[in-house]
């Protein structure tokens, strides 16, 4: 896999941007690195920070590489549907080749950042390991999932709905820690790939021999595992789909843009069924207005290639219906399943009761024409009983207690709501087979209606029920 040369903003800043994924998703408290104690380290790594520029071809590309090697650059990616990466250009360079015919859009790579919040209590260390994945209710921190009651996803399982491992997920994330107990033997690693050239360093420098997808943020192994766990631990939507982790961001909470629609291809074009982006992507339209473009391309290609998209609404508590200029989520992007989040609105105890598990979060983006469905996403409340629970990775350089031993984290967002929808349509792969239009209209059909009447901009058709889409 190419390492892309790309611009890297100063450490310090970008690891003090790391506390400020398209979440509000809060790992424990513990305490994280300092920027001090990266900063020698990626002075060392030799990253080449040239600028990197997407390009959108509008025609034929006769001989584009000759023309960017005779500009001084170098193209580091291409894809046949007319997508491509080049770095090492002039801003003379860049200008030049912008206005080739062939060109229809010239963007300069930029990043955007996940959103994490930290809890002091929302960390925990398991003990024993229950072995249960023919029946997740007993993992051993199922008491405290109301995320999963509230889906009715036990009565999936009660039907015998495990999932498949010929159905594959991608996680389009941080990566995966393929060793925790919930995930090991699920990631398939043959398929999994790092498009970070910041990650793939520090991985090697602290954790040598360890395949480049470990994470060493924590969001994605959260995520993997929420969708698809052995259920040892906290249980997952499904046990048995397989995993294909790709890892687009980097442990400075960065998403480059070239990262993510790269990984993006490469999720598609290397036989993954379903793709969940908790992620958002913000960025003016005026500032890029070719990126929309980028975007439309790259979903309208999975989407042709029957590739069912779940992506999270984002927490900016921002009303999709009237934003304006601004580019929030992937939920404007065509073709994709839009999820908010809701989470109890009272409780008491870790373990529940709640008095209402289907309140919209109070962070969650909501509206008709960009939501699509709801699903839990939780909130810190009564003794961070209202947190969704999950793994957190071994290899967690910002949680570095998980490294001391098996932990799970507590964390909200509506990076937690979306992986909830996709174990569900991984699950309705198994039955109706790679037709995304149709796994879509089956989850709305079947969702709880909340709110409003029809389509409610909080919840859209409503909160996803498990049991009875797959029964």
């Amino acid at each position: 896999m190419r390492r892309t040369p790309r611009s890297l903003s100063v450490v310090v800043g970008a690891f003090v941007a790391l506390l400020a994924v398209s979440c509000a998703e809060e790992p424990a408290g513990v305490d994280s690195l300092a920027p001090g104690d990266l900063t020698p380290s990626l002075s060392q790594a030799g990253v080449d920070v040239s600028d990197q520029y997407l390009v959108l071809f509008g025609g034929r590309q006769s001989n584009f590489a000759k023309k960017v090697e005779k500009l001084g650059g170098e193209v580091e990616y291409s894809h046949r549907i007319g997508f491509a990466v080049v770095s090492g250009l002039s801003d003379a360079a860049a200008a030049r080749l912008a206005g080739d015919d062939a060109v229809k859009e010239f963007l300069r790579d930029d990043s955007f950042e996940l959103d994490p919040l930290f809890d002091a209590d929302a960390v925990e260390f398991v003990g024993d390991v229950v072995e249960s994945p023919t029946d997740p209710t007993d993992a051993s921190r199922y008491p405290r999932q109301w995320n999963m009651r509230a889906i009715d996803a036990d009565e999936a399982w009660a039907a015998g709905r495990f999932g498949s491992s010929n159905v594959t997920l991608a996680i389009l994330d941080t990566g995966i820690d393929y060793t925790y107990p919930d995930l090991v033997g699920l990631v398939d690693l043959s398929r999994s790939v790092s498009f970070s050239e910041t990650d793939d360093f520090y991985v090697n420098l602290f954790f040598p021999g360890r395949h480049l997808i470990t994470d060493i943020y924590f969001h994605g192994t959260h995520v993997a595992s929420t969708a698809v766990s052995n259920s040892y631990i906290t249980a997952g939507v499904t046990t048995q789909t397989t995993l294909m982790g790709v890892k687009v961001c980097d442990v400075f909470n960065r998403c480059f843009f070239s990262d993510v629609i790269e990984g993006f291809l490469y999720a598609v074009d290397n036989g993954a069924d379903v793709i969940n982006m908790s992620l958002g992507g913000y960025f003016a339209k005026n500032e890029y207005p070719g990126l929309v473009g980028f975007i439309n391309k790259v979903f309208n290609y999975a989407n042709s290639k029957g590739v069912t998209v779940v992506v999270s609404a984002g927490n900016a508590e921002a009303d999709l219906d009237h934003d304006g200029n601004s580019f929030k989520t992937y939920c404007y992007a065509p073709n994709t399943i839009c999820v908010s989040a809701t989470a109890p609105a009272a409780g008491a105890g870790v373990n529940g009761p709640w008095t209402d598990v289907d309140a919209p979060a109070p962070y969650t983006n909501y509206g008709r024409s960009a939501i699509n469905v709801a699903a839990p996403g939780g909130e810190s409340i009564v003794n961070s009983a209202g947190w969704v629970w999950a793994a957190c990775s071994q290899t967690s350089l910002v949680i570095p207690i998980c490294q001391t031993g098996i932990y799970i984290v507590g964390a909200s967002g509506t990076s937690m709501a979306a992986p909830h929808v996709s174990g569900l349509a991984s699950l309705l792969v198994e039955d109706v087979g790679r037709r995304p239009g149709r796994i879509k209209t089956l989850i709305q059909q079947t969702a709880d209606d909340l709110g409003q009447r029809g389509t409610d901009p909080f919840y859209g058709k409503g909160r996803i029920n498990v049991g009875a889409a797959v029964n």
